[in-house]
């Protein structure tokens, strides 16, 4: 027995297809649409809803507004020291030097920044940072990015559409073509015929147990999309954990407790009361990096020093009771929320949490190109700027100079083409992927499989022998499981009901997460060395020979690819001493 999706096939065409609504499909959409290209942005939550809200702490942009010695330059090089040389240094340098028009746009279009009393944008520090260049907008820096790019596309009339799941990428001879999906609320089957595609739905680290991505978004989607239609994985193993995600209830586990309570004077504390930060960076204490602060607390809980959730506390109870209410509103408010905690009176029991995917989709440093004609990345789902460790407030503004970037290049793509060719077939297998998990089994007592279960699954798998310290041992033990996923992923079948396409969309969200996972698990492994976020317990050291990029690709696996040396303007600067103090600064 089938069940149908009961609609006929909708048929929609643009000359540019935009896959995500975040910070970064927005301004790709609204440079198209400034230049007169007509676009299409489609994403599979409400647009209003994007992961990019949720970034808190500021964007970065060498204004030089409060420390008149700050250059691109040295925002250039703070972004590849703190990437441990491992970040692309073209993509790096573009970044640098456009971030500056990036802050302009926004503050042009009505973004509320903080001001000093002159009308100066205010710019305070980031951990890492030489001189204060982070822009902000309060703790809600990424809310309001989000707002304000919205407010420009409705101005400029951008079609939006944010109840459409893609399956798949249509090519032909290696060209972009469209797009295929389904409507999530009624499950119409859905053919996009585009000229270009800019992919910008985000990263893979929902496919960890604990992780700041909420429960459908961050799934995979991009590095699965990507990969099918021919283009490459970079680096799939550099996932950022954040130091302090809640750890209960089990269903918001990976929430975060903003790093401000750390930098307000919050103490980290094992199940034994020791202040165990004074072990691993006596300095600077609990305003150490984010990933010596992750490496610490897991250390510390895989050590048997954890609470009995698994966890180690964080205490701000000693803090005046003002000071929290007033600097640490949104931490307050949460943790009374999610578990009744009262955090002026009690400790939070916090654990690393998976955060950011500092790899993605291999793309070209001018346009982002990604080496299919007419297929473009930005944002999380891409990949160069991060390396093995990312630079607070780099984010964002990656979103807005690449963005921009990316819609100038597409504009040019179309308008250059000079026929497209369609290829039916493509079309047909995309359709018919949807159909199988639409298809009831071929008899009663063949099993199946829950999309969910599946998910659950491979999130403890990934948990258990991909987490922050790795071995060649564990991960491989982690490819034996994840084949058998693979596997039972086969059987696994979709039942829409009144409330809408949901499981089919889960059914999608589980197979970009599998890719994901093997990209992961496979570049890691042959990452044999410790480098930033990437903690080899069998290769301790970093191996200068390494310094380069790990590539995947589903048929042919992980090819090395050395990086080129950054030019000396900024490289110099990046292998200078830094000044690791934390006077006066805010952590990550």
């Amino acid at each position: 027995m089938t069940t149908s999706t009961h609609a006929p096939e909708r048929l929609l065409a643009t000359s540019v297809l935009v896959i995500g609504t975040g910070g970064a499909g927005l301004r790709a959409s609204i440079e198209l649409a400034e230049r007169g290209v007509q676009v299409l942005a489609v994403g599979k939550r409400r647009a209003h809803d994007a992961h990019t809200t949720l970034a808190a702490g500021g964007i970065n942009a060498a204004l030089g507004t409060m420390d008149p010695e700050d250059t691109w330059q040295q925002h250039a090089a703070d972004t590849l020291r703190e990437s441990y040389f491992l970040a692309d240094p073209a993509i790096v340098e573009v970044v640098a030097r456009g971030a500056a028009q990036g802050i302009a746009e926004l503050d042009a279009w009505g973004m509320p920044f903080a001001r000093e009393d002159d009308g100066r944008i205010s710019q305070r520090f980031f951990g890492a940072h030489r001189y204060r260049r982070t822009c902000y907008a309060g703790d809600y820096t990424g809310l309001e990015i989000q707002r304000t790019l919205m407010r420009r596309a409705s101005e400029l009339r951008v079609q939006i559409v944010d109840t459409i799941y893609i399956t798949r990428l249509l090519t032909s001879d290696g060209r972009i073509f469209g797009a295929y999906g389904f409507d999530i609320v009624d499950g119409t089957p859905v053919v996009i015929h585009a000229d270009a595609v800019i992919l910008a739905a985000g990263g893979h680290t929902r496919i960890w147990r604990n992780t700041s991505s909420r429960r459908d978004e961050n799934t995979g989607d991009s590095f699965r999309l990507a990969a099918l239609a021919g283009g490459k994985i970079r680096d799939a193993e550099l996932v950022q954990f954040h130091p302090s995600g809640l750890v209960e209830p089990s269903d918001v586990a990976g929430t975060l407790v903003s790093e401000a309570a750390r930098g307000e004077g919050g103490i980290l504390r094992n199940a034994l009361g020791e202040r165990f930060m004074e072990r691993y960076d006596p300095e600077r204490l609990e305003l150490s990096t984010r990933d010596r602060v992750a490496l610490a607390s897991y250390t510390e809980i895989a050590e048997g020093r954890g609470t009995a959730n698994g966890a180690v506390t964080l205490d701000v109870s000693h803090l005046p009771r003002e000071q929290i209410l007033s600097r640490l509103p949104r931490v307050y408010r949460n943790l009374i929320d999610l578990q009744m905690l009262d955090i002026t009176e009690q400790p939070i029991e916090v654990a690393p949490t998976a955060h950011y995917s500092m790899g993605g989709v291999w793309v070209r440093p001018e346009d982002h190109g990604t080496g299919v004609d007419g297929l473009y990345a930005i944002g999380e789902a891409s990949s160069g700027l991060h390396g093995a460790n990312r630079l607070g407030g780099n984010s964002l503004i990656e979103l807005l100079v690449y963005g921009r970037i990316t819609g100038t290049d597409a504009a040019e793509y179309v308008r250059g083409i000079g026929s497209v060719r369609r290829d039916p077939e493509v079309v047909r297998a995309a359709r018919d992927e949807m159909q199988r998990l639409l298809t009831d089994g071929a008899s009663p007592e063949a099993a199946h499989e829950t999309p969910r279960r599946l998910q659950r699954a491979l999130r403890d798998v990934m948990t258990a022998h991909a987490g922050v310290v790795r071995d060649e041992a564990g991960l491989t033990e982690g490819l034996d499981k994840l084949s058998d996923l693979e596997d039972r992923a086969t059987r696994v079948t979709a039942h829409p009901d009144i409330a809408g396409f949901d499981d089919l969309a889960h059914a999608f969200d589980l197979a970009g997460s599998l890719l994901a996972a093997r990209a992961t698990l496979e570049c890691a492994i042959e990452r044999r060395e410790t480098r930033g976020c990437h903690n080899r317990s069998d290769h301790p050291e970093q191996n200068n020979d390494l310094t380069g990029n790990m590539v995947w690709t589903p048929t042919g696996g992980v090819a090395f690819e050395p990086l080129a040396d950054a030019p000396e303007e900024f490289r110099l600067l990046a292998e200078a001493a830094a000044d690791d103090s934390v006077a006066g600064k805010l952590v990550e």
